[in-house]
């Protein structure tokens, strides 16, 4: 009968974990792990704000926004409690379902239910319209609803196929209208 070895199965079992160990980090290397930044980067449920040097600008609560790995388009969901400043007040209410937004151009396109109402306006006529597209072009200062819109203006209710905002001339464009409208003095 033959005496066992323990030196040699503890060899042996040394090789066996190197062997072991060598194959599973082998393996790891050949799984494609996303590296940093490559991926979206997902937020559920958040309010965020801008400023305009010292005073706000505009804020919003979402649901769900989601960025492209590099960050350049934005889209956001749920959009709700929005508010638009002007002098430092807020002036308009906005709500969306869904906006997407580039943010180096910071062009943007809002989708479904979109309301925008005016707040606390002068004359205490309360004012507001509904649609389901609106596009805006940051660099020529155009707003568009290529969509049909329903403003409301006190009482008031009017049916409006498209609508063009020109924001560096002051002009609004209004497609076909249904519906009648009292222009306040």
């Amino acid at each position: 009968m033959r005496r066992i070895s323990w030196k040699a199965i503890g060899g042996a079992a040394v090789v066996a974990f190197l062997v072991f160990v060598g194959a599973q980090v082998y393996l790891a290397g050949r799984e494609n792990v996303p590296l940093p930044g490559s991926q979206p980067v997902t937020l559920r449920g958040g309010h965020v704000n801008g400023n305009r040097i010292s005073s706000k600008s505009w804020s919003f609560d979402y649901v769900r926004a989601q960025t492209t790995p590099d960050g350049s388009i934005a889209t956001v969901d749920g959009v709700r409690h929005g508010v638009l400043y002007k002098n430092g007040k807020p002036y308009l209410r906005v709500s969306a379902q869904h906006v997407q937004i580039n943010t180096s151009t910071l062009d943007f396109t809002a989708t479904g239910d979109v309301h925008v109402e005016q707040i606390n306006p002068k004359d205490r006529e309360s004012r507001s319209f509904d649609t389901d597209l609106v596009q805006w072009t940051n660099v020529t200062k155009m707003l568009l609803l290529p969509h049909p819109s329903i403003v409301r203006s006190a009482d008031q209710l009017l049916h409006v196929r498209t609508i063009t905002v020109d924001f560096v001339k002051g002009q609004i464009r209004f497609g076909k209208i249904n519906g009648g409208f009292h222009i306040p003095a």
